[in-house]
């Protein structure tokens, strides 16, 4: 069974979808609309930059959404009995893997992913942070190490990555704490905030009252929540609820990657710019056969891969 993945921000790259949008004019309609609903050239972001802008989180949201569903559109033509068991993303993947799953039409979830992003831009330059990935240190002892230095665990990446975010006095600290009790590495991300901690509280409230009139639809497939690790239930309150909640809770990646393995996913199939998700599966479910589409020569490369349906 196949499980399709969505990127997060900081997977973005100049050029991403350029190659794929001269392929096909599904992928070269999509970001022509985007930019319609956007305001903004988008494909001429994406494509030419500059990387300072594109970094920006109000841009960056948008554009790796865009990508994303591009390299899902370009996989799905080129083998449209592909079947997907169910899906899930980082952070502003989610809404991605919701997009797939018919929780939210395209353009609402641009509209969102752009206010999304300015929110988030906005609680980072009203309050600095910082975030600190250690590898080699596990979990609970994380915690522990959190708590003492006043900071929070922002994504359980896999059993040897864990990412702490919290203001920079806090983010110091606990880096000298992990180093003191072992851990392989301690890396700096070149990030504009905490992101997943509770400094990002006043953007998530901003995106209460956003999504509040945005239409929800129950899911086609199943659709993970960073949040609980598990499905998406059905009601338009839940999704909602712990969409908001996304903004400022860890994201629980290891109980997604153990979902997706006790459901009997054998292939993960990452659609987007990187292959930064399926890098933590590997680390996760050994096993599972990994594929991404972000340009036209790794589409190739999973259709020679994909078993003749």
């Amino acid at each position: 069974m196949n499980a399709l993945l969505f990127a997060g921000q900081g997977a973005q790259a100049v050029g991403m979808g350029r190659d794929l949008a001269a392929a096909y004019p599904e992928c070269k309609a999509l970001y022509t609309k985007a930019s319609d609903v956007l305001g903004y050239d988008l494909a001429r972001l994406c494509w030419e930059g500059p990387e300072s802008e594109l970094q920006k989180s109000t841009y960056c949201q948008p554009a790796v959404f865009v990508t994303s569903a591009a390299c899902w559109l370009a996989l799905q033509r080129e083998r449209k009995t592909l079947a997907i068991h169910s899906t899930g993303g980082l952070s502003l993947g989610e809404w991605t893997a919701l997009w797939l799953a018919g929780v939210v039409s395209f353009e609402d979830a641009l509209r969102i992913l752009q206010a999304r992003g300015e929110f988030m831009q906005a609680a980072c330059e009203e309050r600095a942070g910082a975030m600190l990935s250690v590898i080699g240190l596990g979990a609970v002892l994380l915690q522990t190490v959190a708590k003492q230095a006043g900071v929070e665990i922002a994504n359980y990446n896999s059993p040897e990555q864990t990412v702490l975010s919290g203001t920079g006095e806090g983010i110091a600290a606990a880096e000298k704490l992990v180093k003191e009790a072992g851990a392989k590495r301690a890396i700096r991300l070149n990030v504009a905030g905490a992101y997943h901690s509770s400094l990002m509280a006043p953007a998530a409230r901003r995106l209460e009252d956003f999504i509040r009139e945005v239409p929800i639809q129950s899911p086609r497939l199943s659709a993970l929540s960073n949040v609980t690790g598990q499905p998406h239930a059905s009601t338009s309150d839940d999704i909602r609820r712990l969409m908001v909640r996304q903004v400022t809770s860890p994201v629980q990646w290891v109980e997604c990657a153990n979902w997706f393995r006790r459901q009997g996913i054998t292939r993960y199939i990452e659609c987007g710019p990187g292959r930064v998700l399926t890098g933590l599966i590997k680390r996760i479910h050994p096993e599972a056969s990994l594929n991404n589409v972000q340009d036209c020569p790794s589409l190739a490369q999973t259709i020679a891969d994909l078993p003749i349906a």
